[in-house]
């Protein structure tokens, strides 16, 4: 891998930054009960001392929900929520028409069926769409659920796609967490952006960086991301180092 060090002392020197991360994985330890998961102190810290300096703004871009998103990270204001994969911006929640609505209605009546008497496999209901989660199912049983869901609603005319760890999520309207960091771009015009995340479903966004971006994956797989670190600890370390930089130059 190539010197991160360098790359976040460059990131710290730009007039107008975006600091935008995943949430499960990245700023938060993997847990099996997703409610009870909570970011690690230093890099809360970090990310609340950030989004107080001048032309830095720091959003958190994950797949859950954006109420369970604030509820899990405890971020509000002036640190921006995204949620399920861009689907919510914390301006303004997702706007079905009616078309989408009536297909979202039929995507829950149908997941709940089929995931009825299925031990340890969860929905999670959104504003675009639900997600199927197995992580606390028995593989067997997580293996067959999601071949169902694939096979059924997942290949309906309409359904957008995103496959995760141990979760499937459907919606009704397109959402990436590629698109949604392309959004962030053209209403912040930052300078550079720094993207972290640990799932497939960071990978649409470290596909869009650009020049003079950082991404950062987590953990192990394979990834368009140009640097890597080993886990949450590491990311809290890395945030601190861009704190102290750029403090440092805006003081």
């Amino acid at each position: 891998m190539s010197d991160l060090d360098g790359a976040v002392r460059a990131l710290a020197g730009v007039p107008r930054l975006l600091v935008a991360l995943d949430f499960d994985g990245v700023l938060a330890p993997i847990v099996n009960v997703p409610s009870d998961a909570r970011p690690l102190s230093a890099s809360a810290a970090a990310l609340g001392s950030l989004a107080t300096l001048p032309e830095t703004t720091v959003a958190l871009l994950s797949g859950r929900g954006l109420a369970d998103l604030a509820a899990v990270s405890g971020f509000g204001s002036p640190i921006r929520l995204i949620g399920s994969h861009g689907g919510e911006f914390d301006d303004g929640g997702a706007v079905l028409d009616d078309e989408q609505r009536e297909r979202l209605d039929r995507l829950g009546a149908e997941l709940r069926e089929l995931v009825a008497g299925e031990p340890g496999v969860t929905l999670e209901d959104k504003p675009a769409g639900i997600a199927v989660h197995v992580r606390n199912a028995d593989p067997d049983v997580g293996a067959r659920v999601l071949d169902a869901v694939r096979a059924g609603p997942a290949a309906w005319q309409g359904i957008e796609v995103t496959p995760g760890k141990a979760v499937l999520d459907l919606a009704v309207l397109q959402v990436n967490k590629g698109l949604a960091l392309d959004l962030l771009r053209d209403r912040l015009k930052p300078d550079a952006v720094l993207f972290a995340g640990d799932d497939v479903t960071d990978e649409t966004a470290f596909a869009r960086l650009r020049p003079g971006d950082v991404g950062v994956k987590v953990g192990p797989g394979e990834t368009a991301a140009e640097y890597r670190v080993s886990g949450p600890p590491e990311i809290g370390a890395l945030l601190e180092e861009l704190l102290a930089a750029r403090s440092a130059q805006r003081g």
